[in-house]
């Protein structure tokens, strides 16, 4: 079937979709509450993007570890693992979009491109060369041939971002207008590479601009890591039939289970930086301040320079609070080249267990 404009001339509120709708909704409200309980959320964006940025890559056959990502974000030197590489550079354009969502609150064409540009390296913008076509990974069959000629990209990329960001277009559910922005960028496929990091960079940063959330803490890509072989068929299912029902209903169920893990995993995260907090206080009462645990949260690679920023001490006290938090097992040391890291290894652990559910 040929691409539709947007907004579709049908009846998307389907029971099964509402129904969905109203669940999905429900945890997304109980997490942005629960996220204003950390007392410094940037500590959430910052660990949660790494774990999007994994899971994200993990989609295209990207593979990395918490481990290596954290060590990437941290070397000033060339990085060895292009795959954490890969995975830094994703959590930068989240970071990009985030703040452009904060300082204009839209969506615009060219951040959607500057975004690609963060992924790939690719300054090339949106495909001017016929011949991209989708592939079956194993058959090597073509499913899909998105639009060719460089002006009917354009216009379905105008006609999109159009849709995104003016509400009067379409007064359905904004959770089920995702489901359908999701798709069609997708189906759009704009960009010669990068186009599902994209998609999916587009999704949190939609929720954001519509008031779902404060900030970028949530993600759909481990669901759609473990629900691949469905997400590929519903996609597909969509643009042969023009069906959107099991589509909207999957995407909006996908919603509600990543609320709730990621739900789990701000909990976590609260109650591992409270007893960090009581055991700080109670051990090296000296050293403890709301400032030292943030740091330790929000880096979970730290250094001295970080620590020396945080608190405005000198080089030698930022070392001797490291040394004393190594010997009193909070953190741990590391040597990487010449230079020394220290360890959150409580929280990695964390978020590696929350890796494997």
């Amino acid at each position: 079937m040929p691409l539709s404009s947007l907004p579709l001339q049908q009846n998307l509120e389907t029971p099964s979709v509402l129904k969905a709708t109203i669940q999905a909704h429900r945890y997304l409200a109980e997490l942005k509450g629960a996220a204003k309980t950390i007392p410094n959320e940037d500590i959430l964006i910052n660990t949660l993007s790494i774990q999007e940025a994994k899971d994200s890559s993990e989609i295209e056959q990207i593979i990395t570890t918490h481990d290596a990502i954290f060590r990437a974000t941290i070397q000033t030197t060339p990085i060895a693992d292009q795959a954490a590489k890969e995975v830094r550079d994703y959590k930068e354009a989240i970071y990009y979009g985030f703040r452009q969502i904060q300082e204009i609150g839209l969506i615009l064409d060219r951040d959607i491109r500057h975004i690609n540009q963060l992924l790939t390296h690719n300054s090339a913008g949106y495909r001017t060369v016929p011949g991209t076509a989708l592939r079956n990974g194993q058959t090597g069959e073509v499913v899909y041939m998105p639009p060719q000629h460089p002006q009917e990209i354009i216009d379905g990329m105008n006609n999109l971002t159009q849709f995104i960001n003016d509400a009067s277009l379409s007064d359905i559910d904004p959770l089920i207008k995702m489901a359908i922005i999701h798709h069609q960028f997708e189906s759009i496929h704009p960009f010669y590479d990068g186009n599902g990091r994209t998609g999916r960079i587009l999704n949190i940063l939609y929720l954001i601009n519509n008031d779902l959330l404060d900030s970028p803490i949530f993600y759909l890509s481990r669901y759609i890591v473990q629900t691949k072989t469905e997400y590929y068929r519903l996609l597909q299912q969509v643009r042969d039939s023009g069906e959107w029902d099991e589509w909207i209903v999957y995407i909006l169920r996908g919603i509600e289970q990543t609320a709730k893990q990621t739900l789990q995993t701000v909990e976590q995260i609260k109650e591992l930086m409270l007893d960090f907090k009581h055991r700080l206080r109670s051990t090296l009462p000296k050293l403890y301040s709301q400032d030292l645990l943030n740091n330790l949260f929000f880096h979970p690679y730290t250094k001295i320079d970080y620590i020396i920023d945080a608190l405005q001490v000198s080089r030698p006290t930022a070392s001797k609070y490291l040394q004393q938090l190594v010997k009193h097992g909070f953190l741990k040391e590391e040597q990487m080249g010449v230079s020394k890291f220290f360890v959150n290894h409580q929280l990695m652990a964390l978020l590696e267990s929350v890796e494997r559910g």
